[in-house]
Parts: structure tokens; C-alpha cells; sequence
């Protein structure tokens, strides 16, 4: 085996050719060789990118998120608030959102008449107007070139409905006074606003 090496080494300092049998090996070789060089390697997927409806299902929980923290938020400042009424007492609210928020798009509005006078054969004439009005939304570019709606006005999300637990929940005072005072923050009809004893558990 040995000798069969160095007969095959040396045979590329002979002028001759190499046999079609080493010239086919060499050829395979150096095929094989460019193959596994060329090759790309196959970059890495980022984890923490998703596509279709993993971004879709992952910006809708981003939505309920926020809600839920805009609940919670104005639950803690409506107790803060109704506690410090005189015989109140502790208070627990839980409250319900109608909707989520809105954002007003700013839109430039252009209208157009055009007055159209027709004549016919008599001599006669009449007048007719053409009106049309198109709305186009406009656009603001931010710093990396991208361009978004421009939005002149976010309105918060109006409530459904409003349950308070008090200390003071039995008292008929306090119950009027809770209700107005929900009815002068944020609207809600008198209805749908539950004013009840808060347990001392």
C-alpha cells in the first residue's frame, strides 16, 4: 500500500499524465472539496421574531395588556378618590370598558362645485351643480423614513358599567353620593352603576 503511494505522489513530478483512474479520483476529490467550501452555512432564525399570525396573536395580547393596565389604573384612582368621601369608608371598584381606544386620523378634506349650464333647443336653459368632497388622510415621516397616519386626537375607552363595595354601601347618602360622583367623572349612566356593602373580610 505503501509503495502504491509513493508511486502515485510521484507520478506528479513526471512530464507524463496521470493515469484516467487518478485524473477521475483527483476530479472527485476537488468536486467534493468545492462542494463542502462553497456551501453556505445556514444563518440562525431569531427566536423572538414571528410572522403571519404569531405577530398578529402577539400584537392583539399586546392590546388586552394595555387595557387591562388602563382598568386597573383607573380602579386604583376612583378608590383613591371615593375613599376620601366622609363615611365612605374602604372602597373596591371594579369597572368594565366599552371599548378600546380610539385614535382620530388627521384627514385634509377638498371640495369642489362646478356650476354646468345647459341650453336646448327652444332657447331655454337650466343650471345644474356638480359638488364633490374627498377626504385624504395625512402622513407624518418619523426619523428612520417611515411614514404613519398623523393622529390630531386619541380618545380614551368609555366605560360599560361600574360595581363599588363600601364601607359606607348600606348608607343612602352615601350610595347617592358615589353615584353622582361616578356619574360627574365619567358619564355612566345611573344604571349601570352598583353601589354595595363592603364586607370586612
Amino acid at each position: 500500500m505503501e509503495n502504491k503511494w509513493k508511486q502515485w505522489i510521484s507520478g506528479f513530478g513526471k512530464k507524463g499524465k496521470l493515469p484516467a483512474k487518478q485524473q477521475l479520483l483527483i476530479l472527485l476529490l476537488a468536486g467534493i472539496l468545492l462542494v463542502v467550501v462553497v456551501s453556505p452555512v445556514p444563518d440562525q432564525k431569531d427566536p423572538e421574531i414571528g410572522t403571519g399570525a404569531g405577530q398578529e396573536e402577539t400584537e392583539t395580547e399586546g392590546g388586552e395588556a394595555a387595557e387591562q393596565q388602563y382598568e386597573r389604573l383607573l380602579e386604583k384612582r376612583v378608590e383613591d378618590t371615593l375613599e376620601c368621601v366622609e363615611g365612605v369608608g374602604k372602597v373596591k371598584v371594579m369597572l368594565t370598558l366599552k371599548s378600546s381606544e380610539e385614535k382620530v386620523v388627521e384627514k385634509d378634506s377638498q371640495r369642489e362645485e362646478n356650476e354646468i349650464t345647459e341650453e336646448d333647443s327652444k332657447g331655454g336653459g337650466r343650471v345644474s351643480e356638480d359638488r364633490s368632497l374627498s377626504h385624504t388622510s395625512i402622513y407624518e415621516q418619523k426619523s428612520d423614513g417611515t411614514q404613519t397616519p398623523y393622529v390630531s386626537k386619541e380618545m380614551a375607552p368609555e366605560i360599560e358599567g361600574m360595581v363599588i363595595a363600601a364601607d359606607g354601601g348600606d348608607d343612602p347618602v352615601v350610595v347617592k353620593n358615589l353615584t353622582e360622583a361616578v356619574q360627574a367623572l365619567f358619564g355612566v349612566e345611573a344604571h349601570k352603576i352598583k353601589i354595595m356593602k363592603r364586607t370586612n373580610a
